[in-house]
């Protein structure tokens, strides 16, 4: 698998961007720096121009790349999700069980994200803490029914998708499908910014990842036929 992600190029639109970070060094230093400085300030305290100091760039040509910050998010958020599709389609392969799929999908999601070392300009873990704390900002912003209209949210969208089409395969009278993934996915990601920051408001299991747990009995629970009493991931 190492070597067919070495092999993989995700796949972000082309709307978000001025110039394919991927296709230059210096591109792929701004990925590198801007995942690292935003992790580290927030996305209310990012800059271009601390963006160029840390890179030992300018600014101007950050611009060259990205329009604005929220472009340049765009383009994180687009590209964990792209990402994060790619290891869904491993994940599920050969498996032909929709119970199993479905426990496994959900695993992926709301767990945490393992480095894959694939992409040396992108720390994954890293990523995903953006991800939990400044994801919301891509799409809670001004412009997002013309980011929409663009094609910028695409691959979130095709990834609750395909866990939709799970739930509906298995309970094809559930009504609800994209809604329970997006709540399930936004979940877990507010459930570990709890865990970090506000414990309180959470639950800590020792040996095992309760923010998983929960989330896969909440779904397999909620999608249940209304006269079923018996139903879960071992179906």
């Amino acid at each position: 698998m190492r070597e067919l992600l070495q092999a993989f190029r995700i796949q972000v639109n082309d709307k978000v961007f001025i110039k394919d970070p991927e296709s230059s060094e210096l591109g792929k230093k701004i990925i590198k720096g801007s995942i690292n400085l935003m992790d580290e300030s927030g996305y209310s305290n990012f800059t271009f121009r601390r963006l160029a100091e840390k890179i030992g760039s300018t600014e101007a040509s950050i611009y060259r790349y990205f329009e604005s910050k929220h472009k340049l998010l765009l383009y994180l958020t687009s590209w964990y999700w792209s990402w994060m599709e790619y290891k869904l389609a491993f994940t599920l392969a050969n498996i032909n069980s929709p119970h199993i799929r479905l426990e496994r999908a959900v695993r992926l999601v709301t767990g945490k994200v393992q480095v894959d070392g694939a992409f040396a300009y992108v720390d994954e873990s890293r990523l995903e803490r953006i991800i939990i704390a400044e994801g919301s900002k891509s799409f809670l912003h001004p412009s997002v029914d013309k980011a929409n209209r663009d094609g910028a949210f695409l691959t979130y969208k095709s990834l609750v998708a395909q866990i939709g089409n799970i739930i509906t395969e298995i309970n094809p009278d559930y009504p609800y499908p994209h809604m329970l993934v997006s709540t399930v996915i936004e979940g877990a990601h507010l459930q570990r910014f709890f865990r970090e920051h506000l414990p309180r408001l959470t639950d800590k299991i020792d040996g095992e990842d309760s923010i998983s747990e929960f989330y896969n009995e909440m779904i397999f629970k909620t999608i249940a036929p209304k006269n079923s009493k018996n139903y879960g991931n071992n179906q």
